[in-house]
């Protein structure tokens, strides 16, 4: 029996997966059982980051495998510990919880707000504020954060303390004044919804009715974050910072991770007892994050920039473009029939993604420029 066969049979069908079984992989070019090669602009939805197997990940990740696999959250280990200072050191936040995924780091985010709330307003004052087209994760609670009624067709009953608010709309947000409130979620950039990043204006607006009405900012950047919109973190890019920060997806390198990070304001909300995870902070997993972390600098961070400027150039010039859409190398494509031209770029080894009716680009934030020309160069016949 082969693999598709024993996929249909044994796992799950909560997947629509690509006619592809992929093998193995070095950077940005992928390899199926046939030893096809693709070139990729998916990046894992966005995970792998500095592609496949990057040498310094996967050292500091064997190392870590043959020192300490596992220790349990009631001691302390270095990966855990150094990995927490980095993320604080370059964010100017207080401190770090970890987990597995962005939907958890989420979850832990919702439940710093409300506690926030409650310690100094008591009950009643839970509401979670989130954006139409949104996307925050598929556990209970994050899907009902989720701003896309589709989603939460046959999950009934859906938990409470959740309202949808336009995104961009400002007045939308202040007519939000039941005092019930206690936080806005928001990603800078909406992925799963198109690939639309938020107006600055909008953003700075959102701060300061956060700090008038006491008000928690979660800013979800499980896609947006670790150098994928330019910066390290896509709000650093809107002159304004975040009560709490969650991020995922390219931290790990390849390796689940979600980190929920605090500001000064909510960094002593959750004490012991109040949060946990049993794999949170595994050391193998925290040392390739270090390993991905420490060459996210200001050099590739310009690189991340000027191929992201790069690939706006070619497809501007490109028939079949009637928008683009996004922030560094996280872009959208406004185009006719984006699903058709999946496949068509699959048939030619160019792998690319949707988000409702666009194309998406999440490459590699290291793709070789000679890689990202030869995939620009397939995108660009098949969008035409």
């Amino acid at each position: 029996m082969e693999i598709r066969q024993i996929d249909a049979r044994y796992v799950a069908p909560t997947y629509r997966r690509n006619d592809i079984v992929l093998e193995r992989g070095q950077g940005s070019r992928l390899y199926d059982e046939t030893g096809k090669e693709y070139l990729d602009l998916g990046s894992g939805i966005a995970v792998n980051g500095l592609g496949m197997c990057n040498p310094a990940w996967v050292q500091a990740v064997q190392a870590q495998t043959a020192q300490l696999a596992h220790t349990s959250n009631l001691y302390y280990s270095e990966p855990c510990a150094l990995l927490a200072r980095a993320l604080c050191e370059r964010t100017g936040m207080e401190r770090v919880f970890f987990s597995n995924s962005g939907a958890e780091a989420n979850e832990c985010a919702i439940k710093c707000a409300r506690k926030y709330s409650y310690d100094r307003y008591g009950a009643g004052r839970g509401t979670v504020l989130s954006l139409r087209m949104s996307f925050h994760g598929r556990t209970i609670a994050t899907l009902t954060a989720t701003g896309q009624d589709a989603m939460h067709d046959g999950f009934d009953p859906l938990p409470g303390g959740f309202r949808y608010v336009p995104a961009d709309d400002i007045e939308a947000l202040r007519a939000e004044n039941a005092g019930d409130v206690c936080a806005v979620i928001c990603e800078l950039v909406q992925g799963e919804g198109g690939v639309r990043a938020l107006d600055p204006a909008y953003v700075r607006a959102l701060r300061a009715l956060c700090d008038e009405r006491d008000w928690i900012w979660i800013a979800d950047e499980v896609q947006t974050g670790n150098g994928r919109t330019g910066t390290l973190y896509a709000y650093q890019q809107y002159g304004v910072a975040p009560d709490v920060v969650t991020t995922a997806k390219g931290l790990g390198g390849g390796l689940p991770i979600g980190a929920t990070m605090f500001n000064a304001r909510t960094c002593g909300v959750l004490g012991a007892g109040a949060h946990g995870s049993t794999f949170g902070g595994n050391p193998i997993v925290c040392a390739g994050a270090l390993a991905v972390l420490d060459q996210i600098d200001d050099g590739l961070l310009a690189q991340v920039r000027d191929k992201a400027a790069y690939i706006r150039d070619r497809l501007a010039a490109c028939k079949g473009v009637r928008a683009i859409s996004g922030m560094g190398l996280m872009i959208g494509i406004e185009t006719d029939d984006a699903s058709a031209k999946v496949r068509a770029c699959a048939e030619r080894g160019l792998l690319v993604l949707t988000a409702k009716d666009k194309l998406r680009l999440l490459p590699a934030l290291n793709i070789p420029q000679a890689d990202l020309e030869r995939a620009m160069d397939i995108l660009t016949e098949v969008l035409a």
